[in-house]
């Protein structure tokens, strides 16, 4: 009738406990209790590492898994959109069986909830067996304001085929830079009780592109020949230029963030208290070599959320590879801080709180194992997550 798991640790969603307790759970992973040994009765199962709450990956493209591999790191920003762009054109065939491999490896990895960037309903079939929770993001951007109602038009179709099949699916801008004003309007229309999301800041020639129409973007514009005619600099960084729009979310995450400063998170912060920052660091390795500011993150009181990006910018689909590499970069920072933002804040940030996050008694959160903790309580090489349920 029930699972009983002990382990080393146990992580509640929001609090690191020592052994001595057992998490109980109905079979179908409802979480019924979590109690003294003593109290337990037989049949626990005893396992060395930390029992967690499913993992929950705030940021991913799935739709792209078939790119693994095939753009180099440290290309920078500008030159990896342009080859995700090339890249993108492939057989259907191809990209489905990627799809398949990427969302196993994610299930096996404990990630129970994935907030996934869409621009094509290729992840439809996957998503319809409901191995995994999604949040679908359906990612619009024009530069050209005389076409923002026709890719309305194509957002709204996709969204809709989404939640016809039961995906939770909403309208969100691709980046500050590659949204026109007047799209951003008729997106802001459509926000409501959404969560939303946005790429953000990954280079400071973002930031200057807005504050005074200059630096590399021209170039980039140019090459695409796109014209810039209608956009005058605001002045402000380019999350400050489009907060009057995206403050219309219920709830927002805010991703990469390399380039953020303190300014840009109060104003956040005033606008838009249920916004989330989501840290992608092995994507920002991978792409920009950078590292998101975590500690003015942590400072200003950010909520925080961890994404793995797609397999076109990163060597694995882990949430755990993610903790190793802020760790690395910040080892000071507490392993349980760092799994509350990778389950409870996660599950929050894709408004799936209710079931996912954590572990409270009538949710069905998922039970994931992390192997290979030292004795100082951090994650190393060898660390692995094991899927219990």
């Amino acid at each position: 009738m029930y699972e009983k798991f002990q382990a080393t640790q146990i992580f509640t969603g929001t609090e690191l406990l020592e052994d001595q307790l057992v998490l109980i759970t109905q079979k179908d992973g409802t979480i019924e209790a979590l109690v003294g040994i003593e109290d337990a009765g037989e049949e626990v199962q005893n396992f060395e590492g930390v029992l967690t709450p499913g993992l929950i990956n705030a940021h991913c493209h799935l739709e792209l898994s078939h790119m693994k591999g095939m753009i180099p790191a440290h290309t920078g920003l500008q030159e990896f959109v342009k080859q995700i762009v090339a890249l993108r054109s492939v057989d259907s065939i191809i990209v489905e069986e990627a799809i398949e491999a990427a969302e196993e490896e994610m299930y096996q990895n404990g990630i129970v909830a994935v907030g996934d960037i869409c621009n094509t309903l290729d992840t439809l079939a996957q998503k319809e067996k409901h191995k995994i929770a999604y949040y679908s993001f359906v990612e619009l951007y024009d530069l050209d304001p005389t076409r923002s109602y026709d890719k309305m038009q194509v957002g709204l179709k996709i969204q809709e085929t989404f939640q016809d099949n039961c995906i939770r699916a909403s309208l969100v801008p691709h980046a500050p830079y590659s949204v026109s004003f007047n799209l951003w309007k008729l997106l802001s229309n459509h926000f409501g009780a959404h969560t939303i999301t946005m790429h953000n800041q990954e280079t400071s020639d973002e930031n200057e592109f807005f504050e005074k129409k200059s630096g590399s973007f021209l170039g980039m514009y140019e090459r695409t020949k796109v014209s810039l005619d209608f956009f005058e600099a605001t002045g402000l960084s380019s999350l400050q230029s489009v907060l009057p729009y995206f403050k219309k979310a219920a709830r927002s995450i805010l991703v990469h963030n390399s380039f953020s400063s303190a300014a840009d998170i109060k104003a956040v912060q005033k606008q838009m208290p249920n916004t989330f920052w989501c840290l992608c660091p092995n994507a920002n390795q991978y792409i920009e070599q950078t590292m998101p500011p975590i500690e003015l993150l942590r400072t200003n009181g950010a909520n925080i959320v961890i994404g793995t990006d797609s397999y076109a910018s990163n060597w694995s689909l882990n949430i755990l590879d993610e903790i190793k590499t802020i760790q690395k970069h910040h080892p000071s920072i507490p392993l349980a801080e760092m799994l509350g933002w990778a389950t409870l804040n996660g599950a929050k940030a894709l408004q799936m709180d209710k079931s996912l996050g954590s572990f409270e008694k009538g949710k069905k959160p998922g039970v994931v194992l992390i192997k290979g903790i030292d004795a100082a309580g951090l994650v190393t090489p060898s660390s692995s997550p094991q899927r219990l349920i």
